[in-house]
């Protein structure tokens, strides 16, 4: 698990060691500069988080870059977050950032979004 907020980590751990889940390791950092090498991980999962991010962009090529190449993304939305990002908007950022649409579950307003990492144009993506 990975977020800027430290209260939120702790509170995922707490919930986490309160159910007997210890396999989560919790970083703090900034989406926009991972702390991982390149091609780290398959997926990553995002929810309610991209439109809180200053750069969301920046963040997006970030996930692309720690991505294996084959790696998947799967962003979440639901409309009652004051920075949601829609489905057509996050497909245009996604693309941008060297992401192929996959497939949607839900709708306008609550909706998970997968995309697979694709290889970068002119070196980056």
């Amino acid at each position: 698990m990975f977020d800027v907020q430290r209260e939120m980590l702790d509170d995922v751990m707490t919930r986490a060691r309160a159910a007997g889940v210890t396999n989560i390791i919790a970083e703090q950092g900034d989406a926009r500069n991972l702390p991982y090498p390149d091609a780290t991980f398959d997926g990553a999962y995002l929810v309610g988080v991209l439109g809180e991010i200053p750069d969301g962009d920046a963040a997006l090529r970030e996930l692309w870059r720690v991505l294996k190449p084959d790696g998947r993304l799967v962003i979440g939305e639901v409309f009652f977050d004051p920075d949601f990002v829609g489905f057509a908007t996050l497909t245009g950022r996604a693309a941008q950032a060297s992401f192929a649409f996959e497939r949607k579950l839900g709708g306008s307003l609550s909706y998970l979004a997968r995309f697979r990492r694709i290889a970068a144009r002119d070196g980056q993506p």
